[in-house]
């Protein structure tokens, strides 16, 4: 873990480093050469590159820990659940985290962040009422995979009726093989909708 992180962010650590050392080398050397006018710009763009740098350094910190977890726990699990929600989570997190770096320096530079939280709030409800199908079809894979109604390998019916071998239980679809060879994919929705008449699972409970 510990040579992952630091392979990941020892750069970004190391521009941190420099950008402080280059700040109080400026303040203490040059500042009384610089008017007044310039050394609020300058404060402000250092404070900015700082935020940043200091972010960009969490970041690569949390992908080295994602990495790693992918390595030492996920590729280790039995379940497809880590699998598939490992990199929405990675994605929610760094979503998060330069959602917080942004309303820093926008608070720092004085700018107005009601205003841009409500565009984004009526933004965001617009987005979420045009993708009412894709998250319905999240929930129902997350369910799926909680649930384990089938499993990879398994010989199902479909809800319309075909003979098929999951291939793949995905986030937002589902990939069959039908007898005919070919590629069947399945909204999640449909599959936790409906009735699954799983018949590998039957023939485990025979063997039992």
């Amino acid at each position: 873990m510990l040579k992952l992180l630091f392979r990941k962010a020892l750069l970004s650590f190391l521009f941190v480093i420099v950008l402080l050392v280059f700040y109080f080398w400026f303040w203490l050397r040059l500042k009384a050469f610089v008017p007044q006018e310039y050394l609020i710009l300058i404060n402000r763009t250092f404070f900015v590159v700082t935020v940043l740098a200091v972010f960009y350094f969490f970041q690569k910190s949390m992908a080295a820990f994602f990495d790693w977890y992918k390595v030492s726990v996920v590729l280790k699990s039995k379940t497809l659940l880590d699998d598939q929600f490992l990199p929405l989570f990675s994605r929610t997190a760094s979503v998060i985290l330069w959602s917080v770096c942004l309303v820093a320096i926008f608070s720092y530079l004085g700018i107005n962040i009601n205003a841009i939280l409500a565009t984004l709030g009526v933004g965001s409800l617009a987005i979420a009422l045009a993708a009412q199908d894709t998250i319905a079809n999240l929930i129902a894979g997350f369910l799926i995979m909680i649930d384990r109604p089938f499993m990879v390998g398994d010989t199902i019916k479909l809800p319309a009726g075909q003979m098929a071998k999951v291939l793949e239980i995905g986030i937002r679809r589902s990939k069959f093989l039908g007898d005919d060879k070919g590629l069947i994919i399945v909204p999640n929705v449909d599959l936790s909708k409906n009735t699954i008449v799983n018949y590998s699972a039957r023939q485990k409970l025979d063997e039992k």
